[in-house]
């Protein structure tokens, strides 16, 4: 029978993305291979970055070990506390796994940490209690004590493939030309409240092709954004400088990406969801392809790094999906996630999968939109042809 951990989905998710995007195996249980620090050491030596977690009160308090380690190896250990969810850390430098764990009257050791799971208390030295920000109750009791091997959610070969990926959907991009070569290049229009992620999607697509991060367009982040080329409380008239009476078609938008934030997508207050069905109805008449771009999935409480593998395929992803398509009638197929470049200056292949992959499918909505066209052409032509 599989052991289960007492870690709440959230708590686990939280410590995973909070050391770096990690997976957590299960490799001892207190209540179920006894309350022992030597049956704890024997089931969890030299199985690498362990997390021990143990279950006091209202919160859970872990250590963290960065290495694998034998019973009396010194290895740099962090420890920290879970509260509602937010986690503190305090780094207490190297110790040895056996002297944090005791029996009965072992002497206070530099750690400021002693655990005794025979008697189902830890003692901590103030200061420890101040950084991690817990009350100064000695010892604390508890119920249950676990240790996870923690390892990498992205391995060596996962990477590997990941970068695979990264570089054919970069050729596969770069060589795109628009259907039948009917214009130059393809005009994609972002629409969004300030804030949803348009400049910074603009910025990470550019950081992709440049291999570098760059942070070319403005990041907006008051009401009125960054743009000053036009009043965004006037509409555009025939009067605009810009407007222009007859457009070709390589003037016309090709495309349309409404951009929002998925952390609070379900929260657009009506106003806003009725400009956007509004915009909607327009695009359907004029025959544009629309699709909607949710960004800001990596700071999703409930997903790791890992998940953006297969964002698609990630629980709490997809009841997001789910929602938009229910309130604003979007195909599922036609709403695409990215994690764009906000704070990085380092390029992460993970990124590139997913900001690639949603170009490429608004390039080929573009190309649909094209088809479309050239459809609705040759039907006139054949209706005039045999009306004459």
């Amino acid at each position: 029978m599989a052991v289960a951990t007492r870690l709440t989905g959230m708590q686990e998710k939280k410590l995973q993305n909070y050391f770096g995007g990690k997976q957590f195996t299960l490799l001892y249980k207190a209540t179920v291979h006894e309350f022992s620090g030597d049956n704890l050491l024997q089931r969890c030596c030299d199985q690498g970055p362990t997390v021990t977690v143990i279950y006091g009160g209202h919160y859970v308090l872990g250590v963290y070990i960065r290495e694998s380690y034998k019973r009396d190896d010194r290895v740099p250990i962090v420890l920290f506390a879970v509260q509602e969810n937010e986690i503190s850390e305090c780094d207490v430098g190297a110790s040895s796994p056996s002297s944090f764990l005791y029996q009965y009257n072992r002497r206070w050791d530099d750690s400021g940490f002693l655990l005794n799971l025979e008697q189902k208390k830890v003692n901590m030295n103030l200061d420890t209690f101040k950084k991690l920000g817990l009350p100064q109750n000695q010892p604390i009791s508890f119920e249950e004590c676990e240790v996870f091997r923690c390892e990498d959610l992205l391995d060596e070969r996962i990477m590997k493939g990941i970068t695979r990926l990264q570089d054919k959907l970069l050729v596969d991009v770069r060589n795109y030309r628009p259907r039948r070569d009917l214009v130059h290049q393809i005009r994609i229009l972002l629409l969004g409240p300030t804030g949803a992620g348009k400049s910074s999607f603009f910025n990470s697509v550019k950081s992709v092709f440049r291999g570098h991060v760059t942070h070319q367009a403005l990041v907006g982040s008051d009401t009125t954004g960054v743009s000053d080329k036009f009043d965004s409380t006037k509409a555009i008239t025939p009067g605009h400088s810009n407007y222009i009476d007859y457009p070709l078609l390589k003037d016309r938008i090709h495309c349309a990406a409404f951009v929002f934030d998925i952390n609070s997508v379900e929260y657009l207050s009506r106003d806003m969801m009725a400009k956007i069905k509004k915009i909607r109805r327009e695009l359907i008449k004029c025959g544009v392809a629309h699709v909607i771009l949710l960004t800001h999935v990596d700071s999703m409480d409930l997903v790791t790094r890992g998940d953006l593998r297969d964002i698609y395929s990630c629980m709490p992803v997809k009841l997001k999906l789910e929602t938009v398509h229910r309130e604003l009638g979007f195909a599922l197929s036609d709403i695409l996630v990215v994690s764009n470049y906000t704070s990085e200056w380092e390029l992460d292949p993970v990124k590139d999968v997913l900001i690639l992959s949603a170009l490429r499918q608004m390039l080929w909505a573009a190309d649909d939109f094209l088809e479309d066209l050239l459809l609705e052409e040759t039907e006139i032509k054949e209706k005039e042809l045999s009306s004459e």
